[in-house]
């Protein structure tokens, strides 16, 4: 179980910056693109804090699944 919970952990972690840098990009164009114009600072740490969030919700239940799927399939 605490290895379960350990290796969880350092999946998520080690995914979440690739995953809410890729958000952040991702709807950072698409805001310019849909206001046809640059976004300001204000608006890029809000989409910065968005795009992280998003990320954990996305990268903790897929930790969750593969830790799960690969330890029931090699036990």
């Amino acid at each position: 179980m605490v290895w379960f919970v350990l290796t969880t952990g350092l999946l998520a972690v080690a995914l979440w910056i690739p995953v809410s840098r890729l958000v952040w990009t991702l709807s950072v164009r698409r805001l310019e693109r849909r206001n046809k114009r640059r976004l300001d600072t204000a608006e890029i740490e809000g989409q910065k804090r968005r795009a992280g969030v998003i990320a954990f919700l996305v990268v903790v239940p897929f930790a969750l699944l593969f830790n799960y799927w690969l330890l029931s399939t090699h036990a």
